[in-house]
């Protein structure tokens, strides 16, 4: 079984490994031992209940629990901008209008922006290419909001995930050519190097002072505001399946896109329901599989699995409830992964 659980600082080797595998623009998932190393004890402090709401977040990874191979991470983290600053570009309509000459403009606007400080943030999203088969990256994207179902009094009342922009075939961002590098004086993967590690002086230090007109951008540049990045895109559908949607601030060093949403207005969150694991080989709901996690904080796992509720049980095969560490007449929780496929809870 393919699981995502909650991270351990054994994974750290396999963690390093895996994020060699990332392109540029991911900004909080680097090969940095070090930063990954505190990133794991950060998630441990927050599990156990010791982190201080600035610093909390949690990190998962993706195990197959066949071979042990680490394929992917994913993160929440819980307030952002209450340690560090979190900047994004909001995006608004500015018309400069003459009633003598009669000739109005409406042009785009970029406006340095904290409105999202205090929102819960999605984040770190990867999946190993060796894994990305079907239904594997929805797990691993949706494992993040059946956690925020399970404890919910943990999470603040919105949310948002910073998305990848566009980069040219060439690895650089037209954005950064245009507005960023002119400011920062360093390249895009210094600036973003320094942003993941908290180092974020220089932002505030170096950033335009005043609104950026889009509209005086060079085309290619203004043509991938708010656009996601290749890789990212099926990130995005998955997002937006659950209920986050792109509401005009984008990330100020590649411009892509941030969606956003109430947290109870997640479709994990309304839809997903308690239910008794019960051991055996029969099946409800042929043909349908659903989300199941345990309801354990520091070991929590979710998986997938065949089946749905029925009477309030969740029949699970002996192998699967190992993977996901619960046994029968253990609480679970779980969600049908077949759109408005309601679960019998009588």
């Amino acid at each position: 079984m393919i699981v995502v659980r909650a991270v351990k600082t054994e994974d750290l080797d396999a963690l390093v490994s895996l994020a060699q595998e990332t392109g540029p623009g991911l900004t909080t998932f680097k090969p940095d031992r070090d930063a990954l190393a505190a990133r794991i004890e950060r998630a441990t402090k927050t599990f156990e209940g010791r982190a201080e709401p600035r610093e909390a977040g949690y990190f998962f990874v993706m195990e197959d629990t066949a071979t042990g191979d680490v394929a992917g991470v994913c993160g929440i983290e819980v307030q952002v901008g209450l340690e560090q600053p979190f900047y994004n570009y909001r995006v608004s309509t500015v018309v400069h209008a003459s009633q003598e000459l009669g000739i109005w403009t409406k042009m785009s606007l970029l406006n340095i922006s904290h409105d999202l400080t205090g929102y819960a943030e999605v984040c770190s999203l990867f999946l190993s290419p060796r894994y990305r088969a079907h239904g594997v990256g929805g797990l691993l994207s949706r494992s993040r909001f059946m956690f925020m179902a399970q404890f919910r009094e943990r999470f603040p009342e919105r949310l948002c995930a910073e998305l990848r922009g566009h980069f040219d075939a060439d690895g650089t961002s037209p954005f950064w050519r245009a507005v960023g590098s002119h400011f920062y004086q360093i390249d895009f993967n210094a600036a973003d190097y320094l942003s993941a590690h908290g180092r974020k002086s220089f932002l505030a230090e170096l950033m335009p002072r005043y609104p950026v007109y889009a509209d005086l951008l060079p085309q290619e540049a203004q043509a991938v505001i708010g656009v996601t990045h290749r890789d990212t895109a099926p990130a995005r559908k998955m997002l937006e399946a659950e209920g986050l949607r792109y509401q005009g601030h984008v990330d100020i060093f590649d411009a892509g896109p941030v969606l956003e949403c109430h947290v109870n207005d997640l479709r994990t969150v309304r839809e997903s329901v308690m239910a008794t694991v019960a051991i055996g080989d029969a099946q409800p709901g042929e043909g349908v599989r659903s989300l199941v996690s345990n309801t354990s904080m520091a070991r929590f796992r979710v998986g997938v699995a065949p089946g749905i509720v029925e009477n309030g049980t969740m029949v699970l095969c002996a192998a699967d409830a190992a993977a996901l560490e619960v046994r029968e007449g253990d609480p679970v929780r779980v969600l049908a992964l077949a759109p408005g496929k309601k679960p019998n809870k009588d």
